[in-house]
């Protein structure tokens, strides 16, 4: 098995800090009646409030409520582990509104830049919509032949810091155009990594299945 890369050691870490800065919430909430897919559902509340409030043109609020969210999402998984009550539902659940969230959020970036003129800033965050979305979905193909796929520079995490850092300071065409170039570049190193290990053969175009 291939050793973690430096960014993933520390994307764990931080996971793992952030899960122990949420434990006695996540206790709480393991013995009160709030199920881990509401919670699930709160975070991507929280994160079209964002998208609207990036709308309106209030940068700071919507990256305050961006990170929050974001930081919230941890507890779905974690509050599951803890209540005993994880599914493949509501892991399905979590990435798909994850994607949702993330595409509104962008989607509102977009309508921002176009108001203020900024086509080249409009297609930008295209790309950097395609990259997340093409990152999401490398890894879970991966998966899906039954291989590790965590590899690369920009993951969930490292984007929503870069947009929630973005929106703080008001350097949003700035984030959107790393974000475009380091998931894209994210997507590539995923692409190379699966070649790696299936020896880079040709493609099983004949079952193979798009997801």
């Amino acid at each position: 098995m291939p050793r973690p890369s430096p960014v993933e050691r520390i994307r764990e870490a931080g996971k793992a800090g952030l899960e122990r800065l949420l434990g006695p919430l996540v206790r709480a909430l393991a013995r009160s009646p709030v199920t881990p897919n509401q919670v699930t559902a709160a975070c991507l509340l929280l994160t079209l409030a964002a998208a609207g409030a990036l709308a309106a043109g209030h940068l700071a609020t919507a990256g305050a409520l961006f990170l929050v969210g974001s930081a919230f999402d941890l507890l779905d998984g974690t509050l599951a582990r803890a209540s005993g009550r994880t599914t493949p539902f509501g892991a399905f659940l979590d990435s798909t509104l994850d994607r949702l969230g993330e595409g509104a959020l962008l989607a509102a970036a977009a309508y921002r830049f176009a108001l203020e003129g900024q086509a080249l800033a409009v297609a930008v965050v295209a790309l950097g919509l395609l990259g997340a979305l093409l990152t999401s979905y490398t890894r879970a193909r991966a998966e899906g032949l039954g291989l590790a796929c965590t590899v690369g520079w920009l993951s969930r995490p490292e984007r929503v810091g870069l947009l929630g850092i973005g929106l703080l300071f008001n350097v949003l065409a700035e984030a959107v155009f790393l974000l475009a170039v380091l998931s894209l570049w994210t997507v590539g190193q995923r692409i190379l990594h699966v070649r790696r290990q299936t020896g880079g053969g040709p493609p099983d175009l004949p079952s193979s299945r798009d997801a």
